[in-house]
Formats: C-alpha cells, structure tokens, sequence
C-alpha cells in the first residue's frame, strides 16, 4: 500500500505525517472479534492517509490498555503506565516526520494516552491525540461498534449471536470492570446495527478525523 509504512524502505519515507492506529485486543461480546478497536482505527488511518497526500500509517498498536475487560478470554492488556511509555517512546523515535497522529479506537487508552500526551507537550513534540466523537452513542460492542465492523469487515460479525447489555454511568464501569456489569461483554444494544449505519457512521468519523487534522497542521 502506498502509504503504508511498514511496506516502505527508509529511503522513500520522508518526512510525512505519521498516522498510527490505537487499537486494542479486547473482548467485544460474543458477536464482534477481539480486534474490533484495531479495524476501526486502521480504516480511518487509512482513509486519512489516501485522501491527503502528506501521511503514512504506522503499524497499528494492537495491545493497549484494557483492563477494564479483565476476566474475559482473549483480552490482553499492558496497562496505563506501559501504554504511557510506548506512546511517548514512539513519539520521540519519529523525529523524522512532521508530527505524529494518533487515531484512537478504544476508549480505555483514555488515561494513558493523556500521561503522555503531558509529557509530549511539555518536551515540546508535535502530537495530535484525536478521539471519535459520537454523541448518543452506546460504550462498548453496541449498536455503533457493530454497525461499523457490518461495514468494514462483515464476516466477523456474528449478528446472530448479538445481545443487547445496559449501559452503565462512566463512573460505575471505572469503578466496577465490564464483567460484573454485563456477563456477555456488551454495553448498548447491538441487535440494532445495519451496514448502512455503519457506512454513515464511518464518514461522519472520518470527516471529523480529516477536519482535526486540517486544523493541527495549520497551527
């Protein structure tokens, strides 16, 4: 892939923009794969990176901060404080781009990805931490997650297997865990989701994701 960096030798880098994708392995219910969060965040790095000319997409980090999924087979996790040293690790090897983008599809990196974007602001590095937002949107492998996998990568989702789980405050789940929560992992209602869903959601992200962008470079 063009702007794929892994692909690229070192000559023909340059000094773009880096795109790395923030996933996770995580259970999303019995319904959506472990990497859901990973396919996410790759799509619209990808998307990013083909509709401007100036960035490449670094490998995706794929096991990130997930504790609140513990107790459910299949989650890795390597905590806030490793999470916190990778990012600005990363971030310091890259002094050979213009600046590095962080698109983030799991939530649980919150806490670490903020510790290190402290630390990035004061060395000073250039750094753009960016976040979806989806007002109205439920947390974890409901109905926007499962729309937008039925999109991007329709045969892993097992829409037959989809329950609906509550939808706790944020403060109970920090509190709590996911598990004592809801047994199966879903917090939202997934049985809702439909591919055109998935679409429109995807393009709303991806414009707010081209849009962030546009104005951190013009900074």
């Amino acid at each position: 892939m063009l702007h794929d960096l892994g692909a690229m030798a070192w000559t023909d880098v340059g000094s773009p923009i880096l795109v790395v994708p923030v996933g996770s392995c995580e259970q999303h219910g019995p319904h959506l794969p472990l990497h859901t969060d990973t396919v996410v965040a790759s799509a619209l790095a990808r998307w990013l990176a083909a509709r401007r000319g100036d960035c490449v997409v670094a490998p995706a980090l794929t096991i990130t901060a997930s504790g609140e999924h513990q107790g459910f087979a299949g989650t890795l996790s390597i905590g806030n404080a490793a999470m916190a040293d990778l990012v600005i690790e990363l971030v310091r090897s890259a002094d050979w781009s213009q600046g590095v983008v962080f698109v983030n599809g799991h939530g649980g990196n919150a806490t670490a990805m903020a510790r290190a974007g402290d630390t990035l602001t004061q060395e000073p590095r250039r750094t753009l931490v960016w976040w979806p937002s989806m007002p109205g949107g439920d947390p974890h492998a409901g109905h926007v997650e499962t729309s937008l996998m039925l999109a991007l990568a329709p045969d892993e989702v097992r829409l037959d297997r989809a329950v609906a789980g509550p939808v706790p405050a944020p403060a109970e789940l920090v509190r709590a865990g996911v598990q004592p929560l809801s047994p199966s992992g879903v917090l939202g209602d997934p049985t809702r989701a439909s591919v055109e869903e998935g679409r429109r959601l995807f393009d709303e992200l991806a414009e707010q994701l081209l849009a962030a962008v546009a104005r951190w470079v013009d900074q």
